[in-house]
This record gives C-alpha cells, sequence and structure tokens, in this order.
C-alpha cells in the first residue's frame, strides 16, 4: 500500500468514527436576556440547506400561551407556540447567514446569523439591523 492510500484510509477510518456532522437542526433551550431563566423550547429545522425555527413552549409562568400582539401582518395576535420565527438562513462557511429572526416579545423581525459552538452543544444566534455590529446575541443550549 502506497503512502497515499494509507492516509486516505486512515482519513475515511477517522470520517466514519465522527459520526455524521452536528448540524444546527433540532430542539433547542433559550434563555431570557435578562434574567438568565430559561425562556422557551425551539425546534429548527434544515430543508434543502435552508433553516427554518419555531417555537415549541414557553416557560414563562405569566405567558404559558403568548400571543404575538405587537407583530404586524398576518402574526399580530396569533398563538407564538408553533410559529415560524426563524427563517431562511443558509450555510455559508462556519455561520448560517442570510435569514431573518423574529422576536415575538416586540413584535420587530432582523437579520439573523447562527453559529454552533462547543462542538455543537451550543447555538450563538446573532439578531441585528443593518450591520451585525448592530445587534445582540443569545447563546441557546441544545436539548439532550
Amino acid at each position: 500500500m502506497t503512502l497515499r492510500a494509507a492516509l486516505i484510509a486512515v482519513l475515511v477510518a477517522a470520517s466514519a468514527l465522527a459520526g455524521p456532522p452536528i448540524g444546527p437542526a433540532g430542539r433547542w433551550k433559550t434563555y431570557d436576556d435578562k434574567t438568565g431563566a430559561l425562556h422557551g423550547l425551539v425546534e429548527i429545522t434544515e430543508e434543502q440547506g435552508v433553516l427554518k425555527g419555531r417555537i415549541l413552549k414557553s416557560y414563562d409562568p405569566l405567558k404559558p400561551n403568548p400571543t404575538c400582539d405587537l407583530c404586524e401582518g398576518e402574526r399580530k395576535g396569533r398563538p407564538v407556540l408553533g410559529m415560524v420565527f426563524l427563517w431562511g438562513l443558509t450555510r455559508q462557511g462556519e455561520d448560517y447567514k442570510g435569514g431573518f429572526i423574529l422576536d415575538p416579545d416586540n413584535g420587530k423581525v432582523y437579520k439573523a446569523k447562527v453559529r454552533l459552538d462547543e462542538g455543537g452543544h451550543k447555538l450563538l444566534v446573532r439578531g441585528f439591523i443593518g450591520i451585525s455590529l448592530l445587534g445582540r446575541t443569545q447563546t441557546w443550549v441544545r436539548e439532550d
């Protein structure tokens, strides 16, 4: 066996042991920006390379079934649970960009980008206006 063939065999074996690549698809716990308390549970799916996120659960005891009262258009007054609030992100290098995220607490839609962290156990979610510097980042934790 040549050195090249041996190297290819090692790389193929290592790839098989590593398992499938971990992406942002899955269920994520979200946390309140101010208190750090568990805020909600969301699910991100990927279809044809495009991410979409839905809100599955609210952990706010004061708003167990929230509605998007400050939203505009078709989302106004609609239940937040089940709502698509993240859409249109595609992979661009290490990040997923080019999409949007809705903050149901204030009804505003922001540009968005996400990046996996800590081996796929955390997701850094950034919503921003205009350029990425003008925004905020939340850290979501993958549900086990």
